[in-house]
């Protein structure tokens, strides 16, 4: 019985720092380091909240994807050639929304860290 609540813990912790730790291949920018990127016309700029989130305030130069979308829509919108830069409001979304895109096959993609909250 111990051994079983041993186990439990185990993979309660692992869980829970595969959450919290950074996807393997995803690099993570601030916004003063994307603020950089903006007019790099070689890198690719995603937003992945909802409709509504993006038409309220966004980032000049970013496509609107929102994350349930995101899948269905990147390879035909996005190239695989080019870097992704993902955004979101906090930087969850963006995290997971980086995840799905390394599953698909993109090879270079950039989360910001602390998304649009962290831009004003």
């Amino acid at each position: 019985m111990a051994y079983l609540n041993y186990l439990v813990i185990v993979l309660l912790i692992f869980f829970i720092l595969k959450k919290l730790l950074p996807i393997k291949g995803v690099t993570n920018i601030t916004t003063t380091e994307l603020r950089k990127e903006l007019n790099n016309k070689n890198k690719q700029f995603v937003d992945v909240r909802t409709n509504g989130e993006f038409k309220g305030n966004h980032i000049k130069g970013f496509k609107n994807i929102p994350l349930q979308q995101l899948a269905q829509i990147a390879e035909k919108e996005l190239s695989k050639e080019k870097e992704v830069i993902v955004i979101c409001q906090s930087g969850m979304r963006s995290q997971r929304a980086s995840k799905v895109l390394k599953r698909l096959g993109f090879k270079n993609v950039t989360n910001v860290k602390g998304g649009m909250s962290a831009w004003f």
